[in-house]
């Protein structure tokens, strides 16, 4: 299913209707903090609009949505200056119960949102609570369920759903409000590429009556960019940067949020970087087709891809191991259960020393339950996983730990100290090594993630970019020579994307085995050796990256689509240079020898 593509170039207009959402001059101070974020932030959403929500990590993104709904200032203590009115109702004088009925929330976390035991019961929950006769609460509840494909899975447990179950499911409840303001946190994050389509084709439904408005916090710009009418982008400071249609501001200023960090669809990083090559791009692509149209219509060129010099990556293995050499992480018919359901069945994995190896799949492949049984995290069959020789299902968790660092889908779940500095100094401390060289330790990794300044704060007052930071420092900091990471980009705005990403790579070519699980085709084609395609529970397909995506058969077959790249270059007539890049970095820049 594909999502409906809305007209990007203009948004409705409000004509002479006072907005169904008005914010002026607001700033945001939560408890400790000496700056507002964000600060001074003034906007209106019309009724029957999509706004898209872009801005740096930290920028205060999430600050604004939770002022939306009132539980800032109601539930969530913190200095307010300016006014927020939605549906006419000043946000800071009016209870969360009532600002429910006029704004529906998904939050970037789903399971901060989900508390009864079933699926129907869920959705349920929010109309019942507004006293709704018995009919309409079903009513909204099947049509909510149906929109987000889960109607079929209604009387389960949430607890039973995948991380992108959980986040439909979320979707669903507020749908099922009603409410003419939809506020979506990174709504896409923990959802496949297939799911991803189905949910903006149901949001596009939605607003397509023009009664009710969506404002959009989103990372995944090339899912999105088909659905929104207008951009507004916050800078590092939390104030207004850009606040117009998507030609404005995606096309116009492109290059200007390139720089400061905000995420831009693939096909238009990629643009940028051809243009400095001596590609025209004009009018500047924001979709693989607008880039394949673009680049068929320049006359040819003869620079060449940088993708002609060679490179350097760890020999792939073919999943069964190499008997020279015995693998890392050696994995035999691994089977897993929860409750009565066999999430994984007979997997056989090898993963050798210094591979960077992505784990794709459609949600409820058995991803995150395959990565949590390599590191002990759901404890494994004894026999079944090893790695660097130990038995993950017969070691304690400590000496686990110095073998295998583990990064949640969700930081907050392995958060365990009252400051930033705290936590990640634990794993120094439980290392019993000097305070002086573990405060030194500690200070340069926090620099290294920009968090230096955040060091006394409670990780739980952190952004959600900064919160994935801090839960990939404190997987680092122990050396272990394996690093699992459960959707290391969720939450981060591109330039911390691309500064962690650098990290990983680096420790990578230093001999640190990476494991990445990611919903994000062209993250795994830009960096990832070895990719493993999960398919119901079991080993779909195990090999080298570019055999991988090369067989597109064997993608849609996983419920995955093609990276970007990959869709908007393969077989151009024009330039047939640029066929085989699948990598932005393999692009020509203008640098390479003409």
């Amino acid at each position: 299913m594909s999502s409906p593509e809305r007209d990007p170039s203009a948004a409705p207009a409000a004509d002479l209707l006072a907005p169904l959402v008005s914010v002026r001059g607001l700033g945001v101070t939560h408890d400790g903090e000496a700056a507002p974020t964000p600060a001074s932030v003034t906007f209106d959403i019309a009724a029957g609009e999509v706004v898209l929500l872009l801005g740096p990590s930290g920028s205060g993104k999430s600050t604004l949505t939770l002022a939306l709904n009132g539980l800032i200032p109601h539930a969530v203590p913190a200095e307010v200056t300016g006014t927020v009115e939605v549906d006419g109702l000043d946000t800071a004088a009016t209870t969360v119960a009532e600002l429910s009925t006029r704004v529906a929330m998904v939050f970037q976390d789903p399971d901060a949102q989900l508390v009864t035991g079933t699926l129907l019961d869920e959705v349920a929950f929010g109309p019942e609570n507004l006293r709704m006769p018995v009919t309409e609460v079903l009513e909204r509840a099947e049509s909510a369920l149906r929109r987000v494909g889960l109607w079929d899975r209604r009387a389960e447990n949430p607890d039973r759903l995948s991380g992108g179950g959980r986040q439909r499911l979320a979707i669903a409840c507020a749908l099922a409000m009603g409410s003419p303001l939809l506020v979506l946190d990174e709504p896409t994050a923990n959802l496949d590429p297939r799911g991803i389509e189905e949910v903006y084709a149901a949001l596009g439904e939605l607003v397509a009556s023009g009664d009710r408005a969506i404002l959009l916090v989103e990372h995944n710009l090339d899912a999105a960019v088909g659905f929104v009418d207008r951009v507004v982008v916050l800078d590092h400071d939390g104030r207004v940067a850009a606040d117009g249609t998507v030609d404005e501001v995606l096309r116009g200023r492109a290059a200007d949020l390139h720089a400061m960090g905000v995420w831009l669809p693939v096909s238009t990083i990629a643009a940028l970087r051809l243009r400095r090559a001596g590609y025209a791009l004009d009018p500047l692509p924001l979709t693989p087709d607008e880039l394949r149209i673009g680049l068929e219509a320049e006359p040819a060129h003869a620079v060449t891809p940088a993708a002609a010099a060679p490179r350097a990556v760890a020999a792939p293995t073919d999943g069964a191991g190499d008997a020279a050499s015995a693998p890392l992480i050696s994995v035999r018919g691994l089977t897993v259960r929860r409750g009565r359901v066999e999430v994984l069945h007979g997997v056989d994995l090898d993963i050798s020393a210094g591979e960077f190896t992505a784990i794709v799949g459609a949600n409820g492949a058995g991803k995150t339950t395959l990565i949590q049984a390599l590191a002990g995290v759901v404890p494994p069959p004894r026999g079944t996983v090893h790695v660097a020789g130990l038995d993950v299902g017969r070691t304690d968790s400590r000496t686990l730990a110095s073998r295998i660092g583990f990064v949640f889908q969700n930081p907050e779940h392995q958060f365990i100290a009252h400051t930033v500095f705290d936590e990640v100094a634990h794993g120094l401390r439980r290392q019993h090594l000097p305070e002086d060289e573990v405060r030194t330790r500690t200070m340069a990794l926090l620099r290294r993630f920009g968090l230096e300044g955040r060091a006394d704060a409670h990780p739980f007052l952190l952004s959600g970019g900064q919160k994935r930071r801090l839960s990939v420092g404190t997987a680092l900091v122990a050396g272990a020579p394996v690093l699992v990471l459960d959707e290391p980009t969720f939450g981060q705005d591109r330039a911390r994307a691309d500064e962690l990403l650098g990290l990983l790579s680096e420790l990578n070519a230093e001999g640190t085995t990476i494991v990445v699980v990611t919903h994000d085709m062209q993250l795994v084609t830009d960096h990832a050796h070895r990719t493993v395609v999960l398919a119901e529970g079991g080993i779909l397909a195990a090999g080298p990256t570019a055999d991988v995506f090369g067989d597109a058969d064997l993608i849609d077959r996983a419920g995955l689509r093609l990276p970007p790249l990959r869709r908007a270059l393969h077989g151009l007539e024009q330039h047939p240079q640029l066929t085989a890049v699948a990598r932005i970095a393999d692009l020509p820049d203008g640098t390479e020898a003409t």
